[in-house]
């Protein structure tokens, strides 16, 4: 299937491993330029080899996404070295562990700043040059936890839920310049974090990362098993496309039907 994406520029933050990795490379394959963002240049050098291997542009530019001079600064980078983008996928974000009668002020700002106010940021400052390019994708990734929250993360938990409001919000202003905003809400999704999570949890219970792994898919999803980064990436790219163009301020949920609800 044709997915008529070669020669689109993609920006993705959070891009130097896991999720966002795995959808640059999806998109690489469908003949997508890229610009990869994240704090550690050294991950997206290594991240940018693991790339070479496609016909596309790859470039990186570390940044910070809780400061803002470094959104102005990736933005402008954008526009000098690809004259804009079509396509944004604001991806950066971590779990949090706390309480709220324990978590501090800063705790939530950092968070807030991360989740929320970088894909606000991203979003407001590439607008304009989306539009001249006569329209573009935003899609923002968010989680299952903005509707059925993991209550040791409440900080996660509320600001990813934000994160889908604002999305909603975005779609309605933008879809008239011809831009598409959708949120993306995975569930378990095997990356690095959880793989890490697996080791030092699974050491506690006398069991091995794989065997805590399969315990925790059995017990909360009916598929009874961790999707992999390719897996969602495939969903992602299939809503970059212009194959997905009746798909307009929705919420997409990628949880191996782990949501208790009906969404």
């Amino acid at each position: 299937m044709d997915l008529q994406l070669r020669d689109k520029v993609a920006l993705i933050s959070g891009g130097s491993m896991g999720i966002g990795l795995a959808v640059a490379e999806a998109l690489a394959k469908e003949g997508v330029h890229l610009i990869l963002t994240a704090r550690d240049q050294q991950r997206l050098d290594k991240a940018k080899k693991t790339l070479k291997s496609f016909d596309v542009s790859v470039e990186t530019f570390a940044a910070d996404m809780t400061q803002a001079r470094d959104i102005a600064q990736l933005v402008a980078y954008s526009r000098k070295t690809f004259d804009g983008i079509d396509i944004l996928i604001n991806n950066a974000g971590s779990g949090t562990n706390e309480k709220i009668a324990e978590a501090e002020d800063d705790k939530w700002y950092y968070y807030w700043d991360l989740h929320v106010m970088a894909a606000i940021r991203l979003c407001r400052a590439i607008l304009p040059a989306m539009k001249q390019r006569g329209g573009g994708v935003i899609l923002n990734n968010a989680s299952i936890c903005a509707k059925q929250p993991l209550f040791y993360e409440p900080i996660y938990n509320t600001t990813k839920a934000a994160l889908v409001m604002f999305s909603k919000c975005l779609a309605e202003e933008a879809i008239k310049d011809n831009i598409r905003v959708n949120t993306i809400n995975p569930g378990l999704i095997r990356t690095e974090a959880w793989e890490e999570a697996a080791i030092e949890e699974g050491q506690k219970q006398g069991i091995s990362a794989d065997e805590f792994l399969k315990k925790v898919a059995e017990e909360n999803t009916p598929i009874g098993r961790f999707a992999s980064t390719e897996e969602l990436a495939n969903f992602f790219v299939f809503l970059c496309s212009p194959l997905a163009s009746y798909c307009v301020g929705s919420s997409y949920y990628v949880d191996g039907g782990w949501l208790k609800v009906v969404n």
